[in-house]
């Protein structure tokens, strides 16, 4: 099945879900990675769990703390 990660068509299994997707993808830091799949915040307690579709969108997110000294 084809979705959409980071903007890019990637061809992946079908019922792929979001923790086999990260381990594919070979995401850095997966444990501080927040994922949205079609622009809705996916639960990390379900990225084992919630499987993909036929065209959904997704994008991994860092978040990073900062700001001024």
């Amino acid at each position: 099945m084809k979705i959409t990660v980071g903007g890019e068509t990637k061809e992946v299994k079908d019922g792929i879900t979001i923790a086999e997707l990260i381990e594919t993808e070979n995401v850095e830091t997966p444990e501080y990675v927040t994922v949205s799949v079609n622009e809705e915040f996916a639960d990390k307690d379900s990225y084992a769990s919630q499987a993909l579709s036929e065209g959904d969108t997704v994008e991994f997110l860092y978040f990073m703390g900062g700001g001024r000294a």
